[in-house]
């Protein structure tokens, strides 16, 4: 099983990559988790470009269709998702690649509410398929820890584990 992860952080310090990191860590074998790196790369969404799409659209585009299934995790600005992942999913809107596609959504910090519930929202209404199992929110914050201490924290990998399950019973 393929699975893409995409996180809407562009820091390199980003907790949501991090966390995809290690989420690509518990994963078992026969199972691959797939950081994508290239949501940066994307123009800002505008329909006058889009066809033919660029090629930053077209290679996102391409990793999500080639996928069994998306996990996304996504900080909160201002009550909303970031910018970035808005964008990439702005991008999709046009196409079918999130038509019936297993997707999970994590939220690496519990106050993020109303950006968890608007990034629901937004792939239901791009007909992706939320696996309720698989989308959770970490209770404990992982603020300043590095990938390998989340993954020595017991909550955490637990966590990052039902992902795993969630994904696999699709």
């Amino acid at each position: 099983m393929n699975i893409l992860a995409l996180s809407g952080s562009l820091r390199a310090a980003s907790e949501n990559t991090r966390l995809l990191h290690a989420l690509a860590q518990v994963a078992p074998a026969g199972m691959r988790v797939v950081v994508y790196a290239g949501l940066g790369e994307l123009p800002l969404f505008n329909p006058d470009i889009e066809l033919p799409n660029p090629p930053a659209v077209e290679t996102l585009r391409a990793a999500i269709n080639a996928a069994d299934a998306v996990v996304i995790a996504s900080p909160e600005y201002a009550h909303g998702v970031s910018a970035v992942i808005k964008n990439a999913l702005d991008w999709m809107v046009g196409n079918e690649s999130f038509v019936n596609k297993p997707v999970a959504l994590l939220n690496a910090a519990p106050r993020a509410t109303h950006a968890y519930l608007a990034l629901r929202e937004t792939v239901t209404m791009m007909s992706a398929r939320v696996i309720d199992d698989a989308s959770l929110v970490l209770t404990q914050p992982i603020t300043g820890m590095t990938e390998d201490e989340i993954l020595c924290h017991p909550e955490h990998v637990h966590v990052l584990s039902r992902v795993i399950a969630g994904l696999r019973v699709k």
